[in-house]
């Protein structure tokens, strides 16, 4: 085992500033729309767990050497098929650290040689895990901006 070519620290505590952003927020406020088609919330973080089962088992589909290529998900159909609108946002970011934590537990075994083993993404590129990784933080980052946006929109559709 070596040390780390990525930056687990930051895989590790991208949901603490979820939580910031979220704290002092009500059930309704979680849970609010801007219009039917729109994602509130609770849909951002249920998407952002189901984002993190894909890339997990992107990583270990990888790690396993299959040269299948690496799936990809719908995530509009899956964020309503499983009606996440009306989950407990506890519950998803209790569920989204355990599998966070789970695989940094894994990315701290990582070799070198590992970090850089590639599989063939959805789009028919290769892909490392050391790009997989900080790709996922990228993501939550992004979904993050989309949090502070939806409870802007909340916020103002009240004035």
């Amino acid at each position: 085992m070596s040390e780390p070519i990525v930056d687990i620290h930051a895989f590790v505590n991208v949901y603490d500033q979820i939580e910031q952003e979220l704290e002092g927020l009500s059930d309704q406020q979680l849970k609010w729309k801007a219009a039917p088609e729109s994602w509130s919330v609770t849909e951002v973080l249920a998407h952002l767990i189901d984002h993190s089962i894909i890339v997990s088992f992107r990583i270990r589909e990888i790690l396993s050497g299959s040269e299948t290529r690496l799936p990809s998900f719908k995530q509009d159909a899956w964020v309503s098929g499983q009606r996440a609108n009306e989950g407990d946002v506890k519950d998803t970011l209790l569920a989204a650290r355990s599998l966070v934590q789970y695989n940094s537990l894994l990315f701290n075994r990582l070799t070198e040689e590992e970090w850089s083993k590639t599989g063939i993404n959805f789009k028919g590129e290769p892909v490392s895990i050391a790009v997989i990784v900080p790709a996922f933080v990228k993501h939550v980052q992004g979904h993050l901006g989309q949090i502070r946006r939806i409870k802007q929109g909340e916020l103002d559709s009240r004035s």
